[in-house]
């Protein structure tokens, strides 16, 4: 046997923890502008017994990274997250924090880059990243030329400030989405509390008001309201903190999957906002589903409840990852690194795979916590 799978074998029992019930710790959102010091919080070390592997009953165990991010300024910890976690085409990892800048970058490797939005304040919350085709003029030998080129950029939900807007990957504003007061939900501007963005083929732009009062919003692509649906209900169309959103491409015709985090279920409408079905909420399979990501077949689900949930394209269950045993932790934002113990996740409240198969999880958590699960078949290629 390896010497490498050993531990995976010795310490299965940290791994595959069996389904625990739901916490009912309540996650908060941040003040407008209320942001930590740059040089972040101070607290005692996690503790580690040496490398980590998990299963969950997946084919391939993921070794558990928790010191992967190489912080800037020669931080010890990233300070609250409360938001979400994305890759770009070259898998450079974008993620908010509470602390200095609003988005904070890394390389594959986990090497600063750079960061962005200093002015932003506290509580960006929602990111989604799109590759978007746009035409560009070219000059050649006196020859003026149209071409198609292919560009990323970054769609922020920021909660505090209610606002959702579009950036360049490096941080300038190119578009904001007006407030839909032409939706008549809402009697002020307060009750609109935007969590999550995502952009149709079409460059429809659907916002879920996760921390409001869950409605999804649908804008044209350049930013003008034009109908809601979802809403509180008890119908199995009605939303109750939709707190996610992704746009699958899997068959025909693109859908909605909504992380619908108080009715335990990730529902999926078509999008024009008609409700087409969804996971059954009795069953057990989420707890209190954050966001879900779709890499080609498998999607990550970060379930605030203490665990991260592999699906296939039908969104059935390939495993759960990293279930805590310790139900006080579940969804506790307070807990400090002292009482982290790798192979155990707190509060999923964003989950990505990146191109090559390792998934990245932020954990809602006052000194932000950030995990790496890399597939042992990638160590073993090495």
């Amino acid at each position: 046997m390896p010497v490498a799978i050993r531990p995976l074998i010795q310490g299965l029992c940290a791994a595959s923890f069996a389904l625990v019930g739901i916490c009912a710790a309540h996650e908060v959102a941040h003040d407008a502008g209320e942001r930590d010091t740059d040089q972040g919080p101070h607290f005692e070390g996690a503790k580690s017994d040496g490398k980590v592997y998990i299963t969950g009953g997946a084919k391939t165990p993921y070794l558990w990274e928790s010191d992967w991010l190489k912080l800037p300024d020669q931080r010890q910890w990233l300070g609250s997250t409360h938001g979400c976690i994305v890759t770009d085409a070259q898998d450079n990892v974008f993620l908010s924090a509470d602390t200095g800048d609003a988005i904070q970058v890394f390389d594959k490797h986990g090497n600063f880059v750079r960061s962005f939005g200093a002015d932003w304040g506290a509580g960006v919350h929602g990111l989604s990243i799109v590759t978007e085709t746009e035409n560009v003029i070219t000059e050649s030998e006196g020859m003026t030329e149209n071409a198609e080129v292919l560009v990323e950029s970054l769609f922020i939900a920021q909660t505090s400030k209610q606002r959702v807007f579009k950036t360049t990957l490096s941080g300038e504003v190119l578009l904001e989405l007006e407030f839909p007061a032409a939706s008549s939900k809402y009697e002020n501007r307060s009750s609109y509390k935007p969590t999550s963005v995502a952009v149709a083929p079409d460059g429809r732009l659907y916002v879920a008001d996760g921390y409001g009062l869950s409605w999804v919003h649908i804008y044209s692509a350049d930013g003008i309201y034009l109908s809601s649906f979802g809403g509180p209900g008890e119908g199995p169309e009605h939303l109750r903190t939709p707190h996610g959103l992704w746009l699958d491409t899997h068959g025909d015709t693109p859908t909605l999957l909504v992380s619908d985090r108080e009715n335990h279920r990730i529902a999926r409408f078509s999008l024009d906002g008609k409700y087409l079905g969804g996971t059954d909420p009795e069953s057990g399979l989420l707890r209190r589903p954050c966001h879900l990501q779709f890499a080609g077949d498998v999607a990550v689900v970060a379930d605030l409840a203490g665990r991260v949930t592999l699906l296939d394209e039908k969104l059935e269950l390939i495993t759960h990852l990293g279930d805590n045993p310790d139900k006080s932790q579940h969804a506790n934002f307070g807990v400090t690194p002292d009482k982290w113990r790798d192979g155990a996740f707190l509060a999923p409240h964003c989950a990505r795979i990146d191109s090559v198969g390792n998934l990245l999880v932020m954990d809602w958590n006052i000194a932000g916590r950030i995990t790496r699960l890399v597939p042992l078949s990638r160590i073993a290629d090495k």
